[in-house]
């Protein structure tokens, strides 16, 4: 990633792709604001918490690059905490890891989609990664799969108020095989403070360990309540403010692309 500029730019672009994939679940067709240039190659379908299989994002392609885009859940922030925060082995690196079972199961239900289309696609491209919520932490898993077991092995992740995904060894594992990422974190934002660090299930014996992946950009907004301070459009929003001059073309030259401030299904 180049300089400092560049990276606000992918970061502010990324967030209104990440606002895209709400679009796309939420839509009955399935149809979201592509931006230009860029053409949508595969929509990714995979088992939510419930086990029923539904729109999780989709892979986009332009001339130069190739983005992967997860979307977060419209359900609340319970899901984080509940008896799925159990640990399980993430099997597709070498290194013995545990990381989060929800996120892992709906990970492994799109993955061979994921991987069988990225051999489809040229590998010289340039690799992005990104989610938001629940789709920052499957962005999470994603790249450090992508990183470990195809050619392109050197994706670039961008996540949004993601939860911690793993233990302590699988961010340790997350560093190695992943060398450019931005864990984007509003301070304020509960989502990004969840799993705990030192978990116990209820009623039983068996403790698990969560840490994040050490790439932290933080962010500092507080918009008067837990969803405002979690939704997609609040975080494009803040960092919007870092240069709204590109901001503003990026949203006069692809309309309907940007995300608002707020949105009612963006809760998680």
């Amino acid at each position: 990633m180049g300089t400092s500029m560049e990276q606000e730019q992918w970061a502010i672009f990324l967030a209104a792709i990440c606002g895209q994939t709400y679009t796309q679940f939420t839509n009955t067709d399935g149809s979201f604001v592509l931006p230009l240039n860029y053409s949508l190659y595969d929509t990714i379908e995979a088992n939510s918490l419930i086990s029923v299989t539904e729109r999780f994002g989709f892979i986009l392609e332009s001339q130069d690059n190739i983005i992967i885009a997860f979307r977060g859940t419209s359900s609340t922030t319970n899901w984080i905490s509940d008896a799925i925060a159990s640990q399980k082995n993430f099997k597709y690196i070498k290194e013995s890891t545990l990381t989060h079972r929800g996120f892992t199961n709906i990970y492994a239900s799109a993955r061979g989609q994921i991987i069988s289309a990225l051999n489809r696609l040229a590998a010289h491209k340039t690799l992005f990664i990104t989610g938001h919520s629940l789709g920052g932490a499957l962005a999470t898993l994603c790249a450090v799969d992508v990183a470990a077991n195809t050619e392109n092995r050197l994706p670039y992740v961008f996540t949004y108020g993601a939860p911690r995904v793993g233990d302590p060894d699988f961010a340790k594992a997350f560093t190695k095989y992943v060398r450019s990422s931005c864990r984007i974190a509003n301070l304020f934002d509960v989502v990004t403070h969840a799993p705990p660090h030192i978990y116990k299930m209820p009623k039983r014996e068996k403790t698990y360990y969560y840490s994040h992946v050490h790439t932290r950009w933080p962010l500092n907004f507080q918009n008067g309540s837990v969803s405002s301070n979690h939704v997609i459009g609040s975080y494009y929003a803040e960092l919007a403010q870092l240069q709204p001059q590109f901001a503003e073309q990026l949203c006069s030259t692809n309309p309907g692309f940007c995300p608002i401030t707020e949105s009612p299904i963006e809760t998680v």
